[in-house]
């Protein structure tokens, strides 16, 4: 098991603020730019993961570490694997003490931003790990709940958890009794090795989802489900 701290990350001022669409708003950029350097500071995203190795299957079932998982699609993406890489990732909760007034919703709204960004940065350092010390050359994943209700439940993230059970002391992630994650901006999930690119947003038909990284495909929605 493996801990990653202190994830670098380079924070594109001019995309948020483009995306924040308060580019053309002298106040508001200096409000934005005071933020990102109160937080940058502070910053220490993490993730921790683990090697492990697939243990059994049945039609809908995949066993990884003694914890068993219920998802046909899990399955079905795993059918070829042998060795994965349980893991959560986060922007980390230093985030979560920034002195902020709670009544300031804007600014509340563009650290919720700045922390999305700093978990994907984080995500993106940890699969170029993975690459670079497992000698991989792609890397695709999947999560409880990131797709379709049916496709790996939320609840699942009972099992993922109880892989990394010093998960709140190694990086200071815990899973509340909802199955959400404290720090929110977290993730946890399996990756593995991929020939093809794959994003279980292709299983997932929500629209206009901001955090969509690509459409829904029904030729992988048919060989998965």
């Amino acid at each position: 098991m493996e801990v990653l701290e202190h994830i670098p990350f380079n924070l594109d001022i001019d995309a948020l603020l483009s995306k924040l669409r308060i580019d053309q708003r002298p106040n508001d950029i200096k409000r934005f730019q005071n933020l990102v350097d109160q937080l940058t500071p502070q910053a220490n995203p993490k993730a921790l993961y683990t090697v492990s190795f697939i243990e059994s299957r049945s039609h809908d079932t995949v066993t990884i570490d003694n914890v068993t998982f219920t998802s046909r699609a899990l399955r079905t993406k795993l059918d070829k694997i042998q060795r994965v890489f349980p893991c959560i990732v986060t922007c980390g909760r230093e985030l979560d003490n920034l002195n902020l007034d709670p009544d300031d919703f804007v600014k509340n709204f563009w650290l919720d931003t700045l922390k999305e960004q700093i978990l994907r940065h984080a995500s993106t350092h940890l699969n170029n790990h993975l690459k670079q010390k497992f000698a991989l050359t792609r890397i695709a994943s999947m999560s409880p709940g990131s797709a379709d209700k049916y496709v790996w439940p939320i609840e699942q993230q009972i099992q993922l958890f109880s892989i990394f059970p010093h998960a709140k002391k190694q990086i200071g992630v815990q899973l509340t009794q909802s199955c959400l994650m404290i720090p929110i901006k977290s993730v946890s999930s399996i990756r593995f090795p991929s020939e093809f690119d794959f994003h279980t947003c292709q299983l997932c038909h929500k629209q206009n989802c901001p955090s969509r990284k690509a459409p829904f495909d029904q030729h992988t929605w048919d060989s998965l489900i």
